[in-house]
């Protein structure tokens, strides 16, 4: 929305999609993705982790929360990139990266660098 901060949207969509009030979080990654074949696909997206909310995630029709343990995270069952970055991210690493797709979801470069700050 016009004039809100990233931060802001954050705790807005979070609000929105899964319920949840987030207070204290943290922001952990800054992904770049680009599509050669589709332009307005690309995108720089924010990631942020929060040690503290309120209210419980629901399923809404963007997503549908679930937990799991670290060593079951179902990465085959996600997008191809979170493979290369979230582990960093759940070590405690911030997280600066680029991703080019092709075709079905393919990647056909990745930069991935671990940075002192975001």
């Amino acid at each position: 929305m016009e004039g809100e901060t990233i931060a802001d949207a954050m705790r807005r969509e979070t609000k929105e999609e899964i319920a949840v009030s987030v207070s204290d979080m943290l922001k952990v990654a800054e992904l770049t993705f680009t599509f050669p074949s589709n332009q307005a696909w690309d995108q720089v997206v924010h990631v942020y982790t929060a040690r503290t909310w309120e209210g419980e995630p629901t399923e809404s029709e963007e997503m549908a929360p679930a937990w799991f343990a670290l060593a079951d995270i179902p990465y085959t069952n996600m997008w191809p990139d979170d493979i290369f970055w979230l582990p960093l991210v759940l070590q405690g690493k911030l997280v600066r990266a680029q991703f080019t797709f092709g075709e079905n979801d393919v990647i056909l470069e990745k930069n991935v660098a671990i940075v002192g700050e975001l």
